[in-house]
């Protein structure tokens, strides 16, 4: 095959070679047994892909300008963003809302770089067709914890949920390397293990994102969730991403798929169903994407594997306590 062309398969490996050994038998309701990355290995396996070669064409690359020093990262995520009364409007009614020149192009660049040295240490480089990732760096990375802990970025979440206050749940790297397929449908509040689904997440593209890259793609309307409520998760195939997609178009659903300029940064309620494409480019498409919840919120009785490693966001809270942890402190309050 041409270095120049992928052929996706999800299954090779199988979908269920992908679940750890002891949460292959049973259903869902299970904590995960493996790490972060499992997860995500695993997770992809889930979408209907395209399985014919496809040529890879080249990215847009790195904005073309010179890197934010780190204090001009840590001021700009500080200072305010003019949040204006029809997004906050659009937030409501649609369930996400993507906002521009949140972050500069110079901001842009500067967190790239940095996202790149954390996932080549992480990773290497031996990922092609993969989804990688990497949760929690806030903890060990001074420009990351910038991030997560931005009042920025914190202040638009609480501002668009139109609660007093938001904590956060996790920050994360995702990274869709060249030849990556498809992310499956869905929607967050079955991720997030929260009896609430005010909870949203900051989606901070590292590049414009072409069409060709896989941007998010988002079904529009708060209430489409209902649309596909009857639907069965399936965690060894791709049967749930295929009837989310039918359902949609049969009841035309519309979706919102739009290329991502340099700082745009999308927000995406808990009750959002989304996806993305496969990236057909030869650059990774990156982001970081950073997880809030409001305030006073509580852990559900029973969480699934769908969950993730959802006890590392939260260490020490138990199903059905509230979600507080020194892992959850108040980043964000509307203003």
């Amino acid at each position: 095959m041409d270095p120049n062309e992928t052929a996706v398969d999800p299954n090779n490996p199988t979908t269920n070679e992908r679940l750890p050994e002891q949460n292959r038998a049973g259903g869902i309701d299970q904590d995960w047994a493996g790490d972060d990355q499992d997860w995500w290995d695993w997770y992809v396996t889930l979408a209907a892909n395209d399985t014919a070669p496809a040529e890879l064409v080249d990215g847009p690359g790195l904005p073309d300008i010179e890197a934010a020093s780190d204090e001009q990262v840590e001021r700009e995520l500080a200072e305010p963003y003019d949040l204006d009364p029809p997004s906050v409007e659009a937030f409501a009614r649609e369930a996400f809302v993507r906002l521009p020149a949140v972050l500069s192009p110079a901001v842009v660049r500067r967190l790239a770089e940095r996202l790149d040295e954390l996932l080549r240490a992480e990773h290497g480089d031996d990922v092609a067709g993969r989804f990688t990732a990497l949760e929690q760096m806030w903890l060990h990375d001074d420009l990351m914890r910038a991030v997560a802990l931005s009042p920025r970025i914190g202040g638009l979440a609480a501002s668009l949920l139109a609660v007093p206050g938001v904590r956060l749940y996790h920050d994360n790297a995702l990274s869709k390397e060249p030849g990556c397929g498809r992310t499956p449908w869905h929607h967050d509040a079955e991720h997030f293990p929260l009896q609430t689904t005010q909870a949203v997440t900051a989606w901070m593209p590292m590049s414009a994102i072409p069409g060709r890259m896989g941007p998010l793609s988002f079904a529009r309307g708060r209430e489409v969730r209902g649309e596909v409520a009857d639907l069965e998760f399936d965690k060894v195939g791709t049967s749930y991403d295929e009837a989310v997609a039918q359902r949609f178009v049969e009841r035309d659903v519309a979706v919102e798929s739009e290329p991502f300029a340099v700082g745009d940064v999308s927000f995406h309620s808990a009750l959002c169903f989304h996806t993305a494409g496969p990236n057909r480019t030869r650059q990774p498409r990156r982001a970081l994407a950073t997880t809030y919840f409001v305030d006073g919120a509580r852990v559900v009785d029973s969480p699934t594997l769908i969950s993730g490693t959802w006890r590392e966001f939260l260490p020490g809270v138990e199903p059905g306590g509230p979600a507080i942890s020194e892992l959850n402190p108040v980043v964000g309050r509307s203003g």
